[in-house]
């Protein structure tokens, strides 16, 4: 039998989808959010349904309430291997690190592909 390189499952999510996929890694429901962040579950619908802006103050609140970084909400599609990282601040550097990290936790856990 021949060798073959596995193919390399990619996909798109908007800042909605990233906010109800690690909200569903964490087996929480939208109400059970909406207690630790203090946002109206008729908001997070709304944001998990691209009806209205995630904005950066909701991110940050959403990310403490999710455990992870504000950037993993605001930049979901974010393609590490595209951007150069050459000229980068060390924060910038840090945040590339990151967001390779969460892109393979994403993979890791199968979450579903659309």
């Amino acid at each position: 039998m021949s060798e073959y390189k596995a193919a390399i499952r990619r996909i798109e999510v908007t800042m909605g989808e990233s906010v109800r996929i690690l909200r569903e890694l964490q087996e929480l429901s939208q109400n059970q959010l909406a207690e630790l962040s203090g946002i109206p579950q008729s908001t997070i619908s709304a944001i998990e349904n691209d009806r209205i802006q995630l904005g950066v103050e909701r991110a940050k609140i959403l990310a403490r309430a999710l455990r992870c970084h504000p950037a993993v909400l605001v930049f979901p599609g974010w393609n590490v291997e595209h951007e150069s990282a050459a000229d980068c601040s060390n924060q910038t550097r840090e945040f590339l690190r990151f967001k390779a990290f969460a892109d393979a936790f994403v993979f890791d856990h199968g979450l579903p592909v659309k």
